[in-house]
């Protein structure tokens, strides 16, 4: 990121606002990513970008074993093996 500041403004529509494309260049903000927001002790706007970039298993292709199970009996909500 640069160190020039990016300023630029929009409207709120609702409860949403739109970011500015070129606010949304400037900080890689895509799809996904989250905002935090957090108001200063002296009225100043804070917001924080939480890239997104893979959801949990985005690399997982699935198994590819030979062994099979019954998982509803096999094993209980968390995936743990039922003795």
């Amino acid at each position: 990121m640069s160190s020039e500041r990016v300023d630029s403004e929009s409207k709120v529509s609702g409860n949403q606002a739109n970011i500015p494309a070129r606010i949304r260049r400037e900080l890689d903000i895509d799809d996904g990513d989250k905002l935090r927001w957090r108001v200063e002790d002296d009225g100043t706007l804070r917001v924080t970008v939480v890239q997104q970039r893979s959801g949990t298993f985005g690399g997982f292709d699935g198994y590819d074993g030979d062994r099979t199970t019954a998982v509803e009996s096999d094993h209980d909500a968390w995936g743990v093996d039922v003795e």
